[in-house]
């Protein structure tokens, strides 16, 4: 479709207020008691600003705020901006886990983008579920929608240092279960961790998230990085509600912007910046609502070979703050352009080249040159074996290089209560070279696959000065975490895949050049544990639990309901009344 021809498309939210009859008179009728003056209705575009505040999700509780700047730039462009509110993930309050709710949160967004008489969508999110549930939602409704994040928070701080949030308490965590950390000293640090709005200032979950949305072409430039106390975070909210009403002029629609080079550049993107392995699920996620073929394989082959410059936490040495300052995602972008596909469209209506090409680097420690990498090759690896059948994935910047091929014996835990109840038992058999298994943390087995795969190590252990050891299971884990730990395990344990079958004292060997994990047990045993196993009976009956239990699938197909894949359009031919 030519631009010409997409510019004279006519607006859907006419369909809902430009009829002269009953209709039509409902409509207008009662959104007028808002104040709403007579010519709102006249053929303006109208734009949806899909919120996710909520005072129960920390680093979206200022988004209330934020959506305001975007209210401002709608009006200067000659919309109407509508604001809506759709659940809200909070990642560090949420039980059993908020990964159980992403696909919910995306029904959501999907319905009330469809159901309501819109013509384009700000996309307002940042915590680490939000981002992709909100993506993954306005992808199987396909109308113009743009991305503002949350930003992140501003650096942490205790005696003087620079901390960081989640990579931090792992650490003083530990230090404390090592006798190495008062608690006195541990509870001191609680409040200068968090000390602004804003989501984790360490590369977690949703700061890779941000700064993806940014790669995939879905926000506006410095959106990944910008601190979320920072007035220029609230400029690009407004800059961004300018933009979407052009982009419905435009016609421009996720479709048009996420293809399969999008999806490539973010996977790129991931390994540049010490990414999370979350990505992994979401970006699959999305790619699925968008009709884009995404493999897990996809991730070695694209991710591999690229190296990680940005020298952050959990990976690395600071934080986004300092990112930001030294450039931000632009500059990383422009550091790499030989990597990138940089001809990519973006929803500020020019290339990814074009939109970054005013970027510089303004600190060198942070945002690495090329020929002084913080890790030479860091994608995220995929890894297949007789213990894996369909993947498993690990990221090798996190871990210790001396870890990254080992053959050890099987600690087994059968589930994360087993796992709690014996970790720290003195009668527990497990030494430095033993290889922690942990089970039913799955998709369907925990339910939501929890972000409880980087096992704290033995107290024990840590007494003796051991910091890692190689941690396999069928869980996630933080992107704030680190470690030699092994991930998204397919098919999961509750499905009776093969690390179902494991039992204490097997060998198991993890060959992360060779991309292999594999159980030392023939085939014959194999075959005689998975016709003796015997699948548990689900405590969840009823509810969106069981409908989640029912219809999720694995880690390799990006965890989302079967069916939610694809999408529905945004037409909705038959009226309320």
């Amino acid at each position: 479709m030519s631009d010409e021809n997409k510019s004279k498309k006519p607006l859907r939210s006419q369909e809902w207020y430009g009829k002269l009859d009953k209709d039509g008179f409902i409509h207008r009728s009662w959104m007028k008691n808002q104040g709403l003056p007579d010519h709102s209705f006249d053929g303006r575009p109208i734009i949806g600003i899909c919120n996710s505040w909520s005072e129960l999700t920390p680093c979206n509780a200022h988004l209330r705020e934020l959506a305001e700047y975007v209210k401002r730039g709608v009006w200067e462009a000659g919309g109407v901006p509508l604001e809506f509110p759709v659940m809200s993930l909070g990642e560090t309050q949420m039980k059993p886990t908020a990964m159980l709710f992403r696909n919910l949160m995306s029904m959501d967004v999907e319905e009330s983008i469809r159901a309501y008489g819109m013509d384009g969508v700000v996309l307002l999110g940042g915590c680490d579920k939000t981002t992709p549930a909100q993506l993954m939602g306005a992808c199987s409704v396909d109308l113009p929608a743009i991305v503002v994040s949350s930003g992140p928070m501003l650096n942490g701080k205790y005696r003087g240092k620079d901390i960081g949030s989640g990579t931090d308490v792992w650490k003083f965590s530990e230090a404390v279960r090592g006798g190495k950390m008062s608690l006195d000293e541990f509870m001191r640090a609680e409040s200068g961790m968090s000390r602004s709005r804003g989501t984790c200032m360490t590369m977690g979950t949703a700061s890779t998230m941000s700064c993806l949305t940014e790669a995939l072409g879905m926000s506006l430039p410095e959106n990944g990085t910008l601190p979320a106390v920072d007035a220029r975070r609230q400029a690009l909210a407004h800059l961004t509600g300018m933009r979407i009403v052009e982009m419905v002029k435009e016609d421009l629609k996720p479709s048009d912007i996420l293809t399969k080079s999008a999806f490539e550049n973010a996977i790129r993107a991931n390994a540049a910046i010490g990414g999370s392995t979350n990505a992994v699920v979401h970006l699959l996620a999305i790619a699925g609502r968008v009709g884009v073929e995404l493999t897990l394989d996809d991730w070695d082959r694209i991710g591999a070979e690229i190296p990680c410059l940005v020298d952050l936490m959990p990976s690395g040495r600071f934080l986004m703050e300092d990112f930001h300052y030294a450039g931000g995602f632009p500059a990383l972008i422009q550091r790499l352009q030989d990597e990138f596909d940089m001809q990519a469209m973006t929803v500020s209506g020019s290339s990814l080249a074009d939109s970054t090409k005013e970027a510089e680097c303004f600190n060198d420690e942070v945002i690495r040159p090329l020929d002084k990498p913080l890790r030479k090759k860091a994608g995220i690896a995929v890894l297949k074996g007789n213990l894996c059948p369909q993947g498993a994935i690990i990221k090798p910047s996190a871990a210790t290089p001396a870890l990254l091929q080992h053959t050890g014996k099987a600690v087994v835990f059968e589930n994360i209560e087993d796992y709690k109840a014996r970790i720290d038992s003195p009668e527990l058999e497990v030494g430095k070279d033993s290889i922690l298994v942990l089970k039913g943390c799955g998709p369907k087995g925990y339910p939501g696959m929890p972000e409880v795969g980087n096992m704290a190590l033995p107290s024990k252990l840590l007494e003796q000065g051991i910091t890692d050891m190689v941690r396999i299971s069928d869980a996630r884990m933080s992107g704030t975490a680190f470690g030699t730990v092994v991930l998204h395990v397919a098919p999961e344990a509750t499905m009776g895949g093969p690390l179902a079958l494991v039992k204490n004292g097997d060998e198991i060997t993890l060959d992360v050049a060779g991309r292999g994990l594999h159980l030392h047990i023939s085939d014959e045993e194999m075959a005689e544990r998975q016709a003796n196993w015997q699948a548990q009976e689900s405590e969840y009956h009823r509810g969106y639990a069981k409908l989640y239990i029912d219809h999720v699938m694995q880690a390799d197909r990006g965890a989302d309901l079967d069916f939610l894949v694809g999408k529905s359009g945004s037409k909705v031919s038959r009226e309320s009344h």
